[in-house]
């Protein structure tokens, strides 16, 4: 009964030689059926057939199994042989194994059959004739020389002549890619890690200073209202404010506190607040987006002498918590926020009924619910409001809204922004500030698009209210070169802060105005005034060089800074030149 092998693997080498000399089960089949009958041939061949029989007696039994075995099987295979054919068969094998590894090994760049441009088609590779010899072209038929640039058809059979080869898009005579040179592996660098050495600022001693002895605050003593606030920015202007060390900002004597940035400020932390310091009269909180209705419900009973309140990101807070806030603070003269998207018209009702007699300073910027529902509601503060902040709303408010609110409460008005509302145009100058804003200090109309050169420039020249301190008209690109020279023939002598950034058409001799008709400037920003240049600057500088600490030029390609080198030093801050000129 004859052994089947169905385990397939890795073949010997002995299966391999077989494969590739076709010796298959059936050629040996054949041989051991003929193997007894008489065949021509040298005498002495019979005579190394009987020898071998009788050396091997088995190997007739293995023949004939052989004979009836199907497939290949190394097992049976794998016979002893005579010293003679084991030593050819054990060359073959090394020889074979030695292709397998130089094939395996050798780059691709050196294998000219990968070339794209001279490898042989599959079916000729191995078959190219010798150099010198003739053949017939397999696109046009003209005979040819072969030589060593002679390419094989794609497709085959056939090899093609030179100008066919060009012709087909294939270049016999292109130079082979130079072989890719392996990297040698990089030494290993040593990388030197070192410390710039300097002198801490004040600002950085105060802070490391607070954070290191937060458990030892008594040690710092008396620090005064005015140190406390520095210490305050100092703090906040690297987020380093934290529940831990914000209690150095705490004390039941406090009437006033202000804390720049309470971002680390958990809930809990911000009810705290409340309870170590209740005699609060002033509260100011920036970047509070943690504050809940929690919170605002604490404040309710732990701050009862809160009279001024202003929270810049106060999100989380809800309409019921607000009306609660107001109800128990009906003392209210001041509610400035910033950023409450659940601020709600019955909020804002309830502020009006709780605190109407009293409140004199509103602020609702960035409230994404008002409309002109809450313009008609402030109404009701006519003759009590002095401050009124109702920009960047969600949705801009109408001409008409705004004018009536500015014709109730506009007569005790000093400071007024309504920037932001895209839809508000000339008519709220003429018919909403002109007939009942007399005694204005502070006026933002920021983001106004609609506004005209000429309108604004007719509004100033028939305004009599007072020179204003701040303006703010940024981000109109329409206003140009009237409404500048009005509004400085307006407010000149008086003003302290001016931002006109966006005024790309205002010409340069009404820029330069600024530094006889502006002295008292403090901060201006002349951002993509496209006509500022050095001289206007040097001008500006000169005029204003008392008081003036800022100056912003973002955008003033003109502007280089080479009012330094004709001798015009300043103290300000020049911000914004491209050249980045150091001042």
């Amino acid at each position: 009964m004859s052994r089947r092998n169905n385990v397939r693997g890795p073949t010997s080498a002995l299966t391999e030689f077989l494969k590739e000399n076709n010796i298959t089960p059936t050629t040996i089949a054949t041989r051991a059926a003929t193997q007894n009958q008489p065949i021509a041939g040298p005498s002495n061949s019979e005579q190394a057939d009987v020898e071998d029989e009788a050396e091997n007696p088995t190997r007739r039994k293995r023949r004939n199994r052989a004979a009836v075995t199907s497939g290949y099987d190394s097992d049976d295979l794998d016979e002893p042989e005579s010293p003679v054919k084991k030593k050819k068969t054990s060359a073959a094998a090394e020889k074979s194994k030695a292709k397998k590894t130089a094939k395996k090994n050798e780059d691709s760049d050196h294998n000219p059959d990968n070339d794209a441009y001279t490898a042989l088609s599959k079916a000729f590779r191995g078959n190219k004739p010798p150099n010198g010899s003739i053949e017939s072209c397999a696109e046009c038929e003209k005979e040819f020389s072969v030589s060593q640039y002679t390419m094989a058809a794609n497709p085959g059979p056939g090899f093609w002549c030179h100008p066919c080869a060009k012709k087909l898009g294939n270049d016999p005579f292109k130079k082979p890619a130079p072989p890719r040179k392996r990297k040698a592996p990089a030494a290993k660098r040593t990388i030197v890690n070192f410390e710039e050495r300097r002198f801490p600022t004040l600002v950085e001693t105060c802070i490391n200073i607070i954070s290191n002895h937060i458990d030892d605050i008594e040690a710092f003593g008396e620090i005064g209202t005015m140190n406390m606030e520095a210490i305050s920015k100092a703090i906040s202007k690297k987020r380093s404010l934290n529940s831990e060390n914000v209690q150095l900002f705490y004390g039941a004597e406090n009437t006033i506190l202000t804390l720049y940035d309470v971002t680390k400020l958990s809930p809990t932390s911000l009810i705290t607040l409340g309870h170590l310091n209740p005699n609060l009269t002033t509260l100011r909180l920036d970047y509070c987006g943690l504050i809940s209705d929690e919170v605002i419900n604490s404040w309710c009973s732990s701050l009862p002498n809160l009279v001024h309140l202003q929270l810049l990101g106060p999100f989380l807070v809800r309409a019921p918590a607000w009306v609660a806030f107001f109800q128990s603070h009906p003392q209210l003269q001041s509610f400035l926020i910033t950023q409450s998207p659940r601020f709600t018209l019955e909020c804002l009702q309830a502020l009006v009924e709780t605190s109407g007699k009293t409140v004199t300073r509103v602020g609702l910027r960035e409230v994404g619910l008002l409309s002109d529902e809450f313009l008609g509601v402030l109404e009701s503060l006519s003759g009590k409001l002095s401050y009124l902040d109702i920009s960047e709303p969600a949705k801009s408010c109408s001409d008409e809204a705004v004018n009536s609110l500015l014709g109730a409460v506009g007569s005790t008005l000093t400071h007024l922004n309504l920037s932001g509302h895209i839809e508000l145009t000339d008519d709220v100058l003429h018919s909403g500030v002109l007939p009942n804003i007399t005694n204005l200090n502070e006026l933002s109309l920021s983001n106004l698009p609609l506004l005209t050169d000429e309108g604004v420039a007719r509004f100033f020249s028939q305004w009599s209210n007072p020179p204003l301190t701040a303006v703010d008209f940024s981000r109109n690109p329409s206003l140009s070169t009237d409404s500048f020279i009005e509004l400085m023939n307006h407010s000149g002598e008086g003003l302290h802060s001016l931002d006109i950034n966006g005024w790309k058409d205002v010409s340069g001799k009404a820029l330069e105005n600024i530094g006889t008709q502006a002295r008292d400037l403090r901060k201006i920003d002349l951002g993509w005034c496209r006509e500022l240049d050095d001289f206007i600057m040097k001008a500006i500088l000169e005029g204003c060089k008392s008081w003036l600490s800022e100056v912003k030029v973002w955008g003033c390609n003109k502007v280089e800074g080479n009012w330094v080198h004709s001798g015009t030093r300043t103290k300000a801050k020049i911000l914004g030149i491209e050249t980045h000129t150091s001042m």
